[in-house]
Order: structure tokens, then sequence, then C-alpha cells
């Protein structure tokens, strides 16, 4: 492809916008514009990585499981929790973790289940202000989430230990789709928002985390507003349809392989998003002149130019270069502007192809090229039968 078909626009500043180097130098390159669109450069990159699929993945430092694969980047739109030890890896919602009960939390797990006991507590309609008034911690007491499922109107009532957080992408994969519950919905089953729990309620399906059979004595609400019972224990005062790991990772929970302490990332989902594949490669692949994209993942493997002579045609001896290189299976990208050097230079550092070529007066006098690779320093004379050979070794 030539410079001008292309349309290349490229920039000497960062814009004001970047919040990574990877997105500011595809910016610069004019891969993309400051709204983060492709430009006419970006997509023949795009559907060039299309074209060479997984390959491109092989240049990008990636973490996932069997079904996803993410490159972690401070402004990534997924939230992952991921194991530096052995690598586990899944999406925040989905992610499993070693769950910890019994002594560690001021009471023993296999501790008997003490007498349900009411006891009035005003204005403790939150976990946070139950646990203060009570003098308690979140893991002695039960949180309840009321929700309707959308197939059939059945009325859930989800307990997790007061700890924990609800992970609605879990609940889902057991219940279905679901809303919450509206106040009457609430009201018919028999609890009172603020002050629910599973215990007394009709006609309700009931599922709970797997860590509360394991919670003894939790203090959950009484259905009463103002009030709580003491003491609820899974098997004597309720029962649940369903039993199940429904609450979210957080960073520091134990991994449910090794035991490591896991980490939440930002990250961005590579399948198939080859937008997301060239600003990881970006990312990956730059230095402070610009990008510095790997064969096979560069759209073109050569950047080539010419620098006006005096004498000789360089333009001519670059056009004829150009579609020899293309006709030895050489990708190439032809700067066929009439423009200064050190412009084509900067602009060259800035685009990233794996190697440069460069047509200048001095070389053809010796019927050869300058050959640079975009990572080294050195410049090397090569002979035009020997151009092809020489780029492919370089690559």
């Amino acid at each position: 492809m030539k410079y001008r078909d292309l349309q290349i626009q490229t920039q000497r500043e960062a814009p004001n916008n970047a919040r990574t180097e990877g997105f500011s130098f595809l910016v610069r390159a004019g891969y993309l514009t400051r709204e983060n669109a492709p430009t006419k450069l970006g997509e023949y990159a795009i559907n060039h990585l299309r074209e060479i699929g997984n390959e491109a993945l092989q240049a990008i430092p990636t973490i996932g499981n069997d079904r996803e694969s993410f490159f972690a980047i401070s402004t990534g739109d997924v939230e992952i929790a991921h194991c530096a030890n052995c690598k586990y890896t899944e999406r925040i919602e989905l992610a499993h973790f070693m769950k910890l009960v019994g002594a560690s939390f001021g009471f023993a797990q296999d501790a008997p289940p003490l007498p349900l006991e009411k006891i009035e507590t005003p204005d403790c309609n939150t976990i946070e202000s139950l646990a203060n008034f009570l003098g308690v911690q979140k893991e002695q007491t039960a949180k309840a989430m009321m929700y309707t499922r959308l197939s059939d109107n059945k009325f859930v009532f989800v307990v997790v230990r007061g700890d924990m957080q609800l992970s609605e992408a879990k609940l889902k994969a057991q219940v279905g789709d679901a809303r919450a519950a509206r106040t009457e919905e609430i009201v018919s089953v028999g609890a009172v928002a603020g002050y629910a729990s599973a215990v007394g309620l009709r006609d309700a399906l009931i599922v709970v985390d797997d860590l509360i059979p394991q919670s003894p004595n939790l203090v959950a609400g009484a259905n009463e507003a103002g009030f709580h019972l003491k003491n609820t224990n899974y098997g004597r005062d309720y029962s649940a349809e369903i039993v199940a790991d429904l609450v979210q990772a957080q960073g520091g929970d134990a991994c449910v392989n090794c035991r490591n302490p896991l980490s939440v990332l930002r990250a961005i989902r590579l399948n198939d998003h080859f937008e997301n594949i060239f600003l990881a490669l970006a990312e990956t692949h730059h230095d402070e002149k610009g990008l510095t994209l790997p064969h096979p993942a560069a759209p073109f493997d050569v950047y080539l130019m010419h620098v006006p002579g005096k004498e000789l045609d360089t333009r001519a001896k670059a056009e004829e270069i150009y579609n020899s290189l293309q006709d030895a299976g050489v990708s190439v990208l032809f700067d066929d502007r009439d423009e200064r050097a050190g412009v084509k230079f900067n602009d060259a550092d800035l685009i990233g192809c794996p190697a440069r070529v460069t047509v200048g007066e001095k070389g053809l006098k010796a019927n050869a090229v300058e050959v640079k690779s975009r990572k080294s320093a050195d410049n090397q004379s090569v002979e035009f039968g020997q151009l092809a050979s020489a780029i492919k070794n370089m690559l």
C-alpha cells in the first residue's frame, strides 16, 4: 500500500485524552483518531490481524482460561480475578475462591446451634448498622436480597453471609433472569425490607450461598421492622431449594486452586476483538519514538521511503523496489510523499513496521539501499538482489 492511498496523518504530540502510551502512539501514528475510531490505516491493520488470527496473540502477554483471553490494562472494561501463582483467571463476577469459615471470624464452624432469640434493633436496616449496634462482626450476620424471576414471577429470596457481596451473574446461573422484587411482592411472602430473613417465609424460592450451612448462629432479620433474630441456623430454622456459590470474589481472597491471594485487575477481552488485540500490541510493543510492531502482527513488514537526489531518480527506483518486494511476498508501506527525510524517518518510527528501507542517491550509485530494523540502531547496506532475503531474515 502507498502512504497517500491510506491518507495517513501522523501527529508529533500525544493526544490530551491519552491514558496509556499504546493508545497515544496509535493516535500519533495515524491508526486511530483521538475519539478512538480506526482510520483507513487502522482499518487496514485490524483487517490484517483478523486474517492472521491467533498468530497475533503470540506477541501479547495474555492471561485467561479455556474460554476467554484477556490483556491486563488499567483502562480495561472488564474486571477479572487473577492468581499470579497458578494463573487462574476468571471474570470477577464468575470467579471462585477458597471461602474461609470457622474461628477466623469469631465463631467455631462446629459450634452447637444456640436458641433463636428475637431482639430489638432500631434503625438497623443495613448490615453495617446492625453489626455496629450489636458489636458483632459482619461475618456473624446473614444478608438478605430479594428478586422476582422473570420467567414465572417466582419470588426468589437470597441469603449470603454479611461480609460477602452477591454476584448476580452467579445467581442468574442458578435461577435465570430476575429483577429486584417490588414492595408489594416482598410483603406478600411475609418479609420486611431491611429486616428480612428466610425464617417463616411463604411461597418463596430460597437460594443460599454455600457458606451459609457452614456458618452457625448468624444474626438475621425477624421479618418485622426494628427487630432481628440472633442465632439463626440453616437446616434448623429454614432450608433452601438451592445451595450454591453465589458470592463475588475480592482482591486478597484465596485462590480456589492454590490458595494464593487473588488480584483484581482491569483488562480487555481479546477473543475475536481485533481492535483490542491491536491496542494490546501497541501497549506491549513501543519505545520512546513510537510503535515497534513485530512480524507477523504488523500490518506491513517494511516501511519503504526514498530520499530525493540531485542526479538520480530515487522515487522511480523506490517504486521498482516496492513492486519487487511485493512480488517476493514482503508486505510494504511505501511512503511516496515528496517530504523531507527527517519527517519520513520520524513517521517510520511512529508507524512501527519491523523494517525500514531507505532509497537514497548514494546507495543507488552502489546498487544498494539502506536497511534498518525498527528495534536496532544500526543501518546496513544491502544490494538490490539480496534485499528480499535480507528483510525476511530480519523479520
